[in-house]
């Protein structure tokens, strides 16, 4: 067979959170039947490449079409459903509902849609979630100005580290009570304990994890935090939080970077900053955590001799976390130096820019949104992610507390 045509290796979307078992499965082919002695991060990189020579068709730009569509629906709902619910009973509601939850709304009618239309699966390699989501954090960076970074970094690693080692051990520690296999072990405590999907990713990578396991892990990733987008928000203002507090809770528990966004701009421009430098310190700390199982798996579980390279800590370092403290170093610079209103200008552009990213990010949530790789795998994986997302919630807001108290921007 060859290599165009075979559905498993034709991957789509690496780091998306709906076509992930394809993305194991070609990886896990690109190792059975390719190069048995390949790693698997070598065969992930590998069907990366393969599928850009098959990405620019015309269902992806179909379903890129659909995404922008619903962006622009989006941002078109946020300016004029307070116009319209003015001097009316539900004005308030009106003017305090922001652009996330349309656009989130939007891309879970667009999705019921396309799904009775038999169009969603077959649309899904526009849906381009880590995309979106990346590009409008790196322009988020250029509105952090250095100062909140550097001082936000040093309470922001503190707490990253003890989350992810304390909810990765509490979450470990259930997964082997509830019995169930070390690979999805190691799976959902990865993602619970630092970012979600992208996390799993770099654990299916290190621990050979099958394609269900990757699915399932994703898709309670998934369940979990879409709720959480809208809960948490509305319980810190109920609970009185600062803006800080607010956005290291929320950062600090959330499991995926798409989602802390969401949660973060519904809370407000300050709580998104502090979420979004909490969430990707945690973010930097994936390699550490995946050479880690590597080795543990290699030695331990799987007893190979094989050793896990020092490169793999910069093949799974995310990346864009470079870009967002770049684009913040160049603005502080720029700034420094530039008159108020060229100033204003430039921080006007750069947030226009970025609640559009980030609007096309809430809708392709809203795409990709499944639920039908929960069906198959039993109520004990639910059990202990939910566990842990319960001890996760309190600890992120117990450290929250502590560490971001007295912070301001």
């Amino acid at each position: 067979m060859s290599e165009s045509r075979d559905p498993a290796v034709a991957v789509r979307e690496p780091g998306s959170d709906v076509r992930l078992a394809d993305h194991a499965d070609a990886a896990r082919l690109a190792v059975e039947r390719r190069d048995p002695g390949a790693s698997l991060p070598d065969a992930l990189d590998q069907s990366v490449v393969e599928e850009g020579r098959h990405l620019w068709t015309p269902v992806f730009f179909g379903g890129l079409l659909v995404v922008l569509a619903g962006g622009v629906a989006a941002r078109w709902l946020t300016v004029q459903v307070p116009q319209w619910t003015k001097g009316t009973p539900l004005e308030e509601i009106g003017a305090n509902i922001d652009y996330p939850i349309y656009a989130i709304a939007l891309g879970l009618l667009l999705n019921w849609l396309l799904h009775l239309g038999g169009l969603r699966d077959k649309l899904a390699s526009g849906y381009r979630t880590e995309f979106f989501i990346k590009t409008g954090l790196v322009l988020l960076g250029a509105t952090v100005v250095l100062s909140v970074l550097t001082s936000a970094a040093g309470p922001a690693l503190i707490q990253a580290v003890i989350m992810i080692s304390c909810v990765f051990g509490f979450t470990w520690f259930i997964a082997g009570k509830f019995g169930l296999d070390q690979r999805l072990r190691a799976l959902l405590a990865t993602a619970v304990s630092i970012c979600g999907v992208s996390a799993a990713i770099a654990a299916a990578g290190a621990v050979r994890a099958k394609r269900e396991q990757l699915a399932y892990a994703a898709g309670l990733v998934i369940i979990f935090a879409l709720p959480s987008i809208f809960i948490l928000p509305w319980l810190a203002d109920l609970m009185g939080l600062t803006p800080a507090v607010t956005g290291a809770w929320l950062g600090g528990n959330i499991d995926t970077t798409a989602a802390v966004a969401a949660a973060g701009a519904i809370a407000g421009d300050e709580a998104l900053k502090i979420a979004t430098v909490v969430k990707l310190t945690q973010n930097a700390l994936i390699g550490f955590v995946a050479v880690g199982l590597t080795a543990w798996f290699a030695f331990r579980v799987d007893r190979t001799a094989e050793r896990p390279k020092p490169i793999e800590l910069w093949r799974r370092f995310p990346k864009f976390v470079l870009g967002f403290v770049a684009a913040s170093v160049i603005a502080t610079i720029w700034l420094g130096q530039a008159e108020a209103g060229a100033a204003d200008q430039f921080k006007s552009v750069v947030k226009t820019l970025n609640t559009y990213f980030l609007t096309l990010a809430f809708v392709s949530i809203g795409l990709e949104f499944k639920v039908s790789s929960l069906k198959e795998a039993g109520w004990r994986p639910v059990g202990v992610f939910a566990a842990a997302t319960v001890f996760n919630l309190a600890l992120a807001l117990g450290m929250a507390s502590l560490l971001f108290r007295n912070f301001s921007l």
